[in-house]
């Protein structure tokens, strides 16, 4: 009877290896599918401002648009996570020294990956969000690129990604970012200018940074991955929206919450809100406030 147990129970375990292996494989060769897709979008371009407060602009996008945070504090690129379980990260080297962008790369290039997730030939960039940037107005974007084509070359050679069995799985069940050209309204216009007077009009337009971890709805939810905290609700129902302005900002620019507790950089990179304008924080905590 005993040996029939253990029989069984070897069977089942098998049983479940084997099906728990093909549905791996099966995840794998899509997530792979889906990574070598070539997608084919119209070339565009953008008059690229040279004036120095147009740059002084793109600067400060880079900022606060969380540029620095993944692609290094000069943009010479850095490998962001290298572990077996959710495999190497890396954020490529946007300079055009030695492992970085190709000397021609050119401005249709740049509204590529940052309008429409993808890199030259067409093939989606992994991890990039551009499903943020594509909402960037004309003018940002180009003031963007004004800058991103200035900074230094830095010589910085990166290896590959190379995702592992997390993050294909995660990715493959829609709970980590991989794909950002799979979000995007690739036929959605940009906007000429953003709203740049005080209000939540400003608000709404910052907070498209926000959404990725906080969710498109800033009500927040589950871990993004393995490890990480839950993700808070930013708007006025949730802890955060019964902060006072002056401890929303605070909070932004410390890394410290009004209760005492000291914000890891990683789980919510405050030292890139800190690049925040007063105004455009203000912004930000009336565009959250409004959100019921």
């Amino acid at each position: 009877m005993i040996k029939k147990i253990f029989k069984w129970t070897g069977i089942t375990l098998a049983g479940v290896a084997f099906i728990a292996t093909c549905t791996y494989a099966y995840m794998s060769f899509s997530m792979k599918s889906r990574m070598s897709k070539p997608y084919v979008f119209e070339k565009e371009t953008l008059t690229i401002p040279k004036d120095s407060a147009s740059i002084a602009r793109g600067k400060h996008l880079v900022a606060i648009k969380g540029c620095q945070d993944c692609h290094g504090n000069n943009l010479e690129g850095r490998v962001m996570n290298e572990d077996g379980a959710i495999g190497r990260l890396v954020a490529s080297n946007l300079t055009k020294g030695k492992g970085g962008l190709p000397a021609n790369y050119d401005v249709s290039d740049w509204i590529a990956a940052l309008r429409h997730g993808v890199g030259r030939g067409g093939r989606p960039l992994l991890f990039m969000p551009s499903h943020e940037t594509t909402l960037l107005s004309q003018q940002d974007m180009a003031a963007l690129i004004a800058y991103c084509s200035r900074i230094p070359e830095v010589a910085n050679v990166l290896p590959a990604n190379d995702l592992g069995p997390v993050a294909v799985v995660m990715s493959y069940l829609g709970k980590m970012p991989l794909l950002s050209v799979e979000k995007i309204d690739h036929n959605r216009p940009m906007i000429a200018r953003a709203d740049s007077a005080e209000g939540v009009g400003q608000g709404k337009y910052l907070a498209v940074s926000c959404s990725g971890c906080h969710r498109e709805n800033f009500k927040g939810g589950e871990p993004l991955a393995p490890g990480f905290p839950p993700v808070p609700d930013i708007t006025s129902t949730g802890h955060v929206g019964k902060w006072s302005k002056e401890q929303f900002i605070a909070t932004l620019t410390t890394g410290k919450t009004p209760e005492g507790h000291v914000l890891r950089n990683e789980d919510m990179p405050w030292k890139m809100t800190a690049q925040y304008t007063q105004t455009e924080l203000s912004s930000l905590y009336q565009y959250l406030q409004s959100i019921r």
